[in-house]
This record gives structure tokens, sequence and C-alpha cells, in this order.
């Protein structure tokens, strides 16, 4: 170091250096490219109760998650058009009509986002909310809930989902274990 710079205080430093990270910062910015997200949004009603009116509860969910998408616009995020919306389903059973549209727009490559209002939207069943992120994994899907903050995208995300298959897991080798006990019994 320079006997004159070794005197200068840390302010000076600053103003030297900091101008010059910020334009390149700026430049890299300027840079970035922003990938379009095509994102489609899953809704679901158990029953058919107040369906029929003007603004239902299909119709909340689905601009609670427009709102979001649009919200995340500087990310690349863009509305598809199609609507998947399945009023009177059960969240039971991956037997719905506008499940198996998704699905199949999903293993068609039109899809890079899937948004819904809660996870329970999408399935009650911890087995097949499983089946549905082995889908999205391997179509390289994000995965989002506009009310609990979930998005596979996140490393929070991506660790609340390791949680949720470890309770799947979990799930599936207490039931086994209660059919071997009760085989067991019956002999």
């Amino acid at each position: 170091i320079h006997k004159s710079h070794k005197n200068c205080s840390h302010h000076h430093w600053d103003t030297l250096v900091w101008p010059s990270v910020f334009w390149i910062e700026k430049k890299i910015m300027r840079n970035h490219e922003v990938i379009k997200k095509r994102c489609a949004i899953y809704t679901r009603k158990s029953s058919e109760e107040g369906l029929d009116q003007d603004f239902n509860s299909l119709d909340a969910q689905h601009e609670a998650a427009e709102h979001h998408i649009r919200a995340q616009a500087h990310e690349g995020w863009v509305l598809i058009p199609q609507r998947y919306d399945d009023g009177g389903f059960s969240g039971g059973s991956m037997e719905r009509p506008a499940v198996r549209r998704l699905i199949h727009d999903i293993e068609n490559g039109l899809i890079d986002v899937v948004v819904v209002y809660k996870i329970d939207r999408l399935s009650r069943s911890m087995a097949d909310f499983m089946k549905f992120m082995e889908l999205f994994d391997k179509h390289k899907v994000s995965f989002v809930s506009v009310t609990q903050h979930f998005n596979t995208d996140t490393s929070m995300g991506r660790l609340t989902l390791n949680i949720l298959q470890s309770f799947a897991q979990f799930e599936r080798e207490m039931t086994a274990e209660r059919i071997r006990d009760k085989f067991a019994a019956s002999k």
C-alpha cells in the first residue's frame, strides 16, 4: 500500500470502490434474462353448494392465485389461459376432471408452475400428494401454495417437501405394520 493510502479513511475507500461494485451489479442485472414460467392455477371445492353463484369459492381461490402470479411477474411468471377447476369433487381421490387435464398438460410440457390457494386443494391424501410431487419433479414443475407460502423452487419449500415425504413414508410403514399385525392375529 502506498503511504498516501495508509491514512485514507474507510469512508474514502467506500467512495472509490462501491460505485464500481454497483456499476458491475447493475450491468449484470441488465444482462440477466428472465425466463418465462407458464403458471397454471388449480382450484377445488368438495361440495357443489354455492358454485352457481356469480362469484364462488373457486373464483375466490383463482383470484388469490392470479394476484400471486402477477406479483411474481418480475420472475417471469405468466398465467396460462386454461382453468383447472374441480367443483364438487373430493380431494381424497385423483379421479377429478381438472386434475386429469392438469396432469396431461404437465406431461406434455405446457406448465412450469402449479399454483394453488392451499395445499389441500390439490390433495387431502398424503399418498396422492406425494404422487403429484413426483410428477412435478419428473417434469421440472414447481408447486406453490399461495396462503401457506410453500414453493418448491425455494430451499425452504424443498425442506418442507422432504419433511412431508418423510411423513408419507412413515404413514406407509405404519399401514404395512397394521396389516401385518392383523394378519398375524388372524392366524
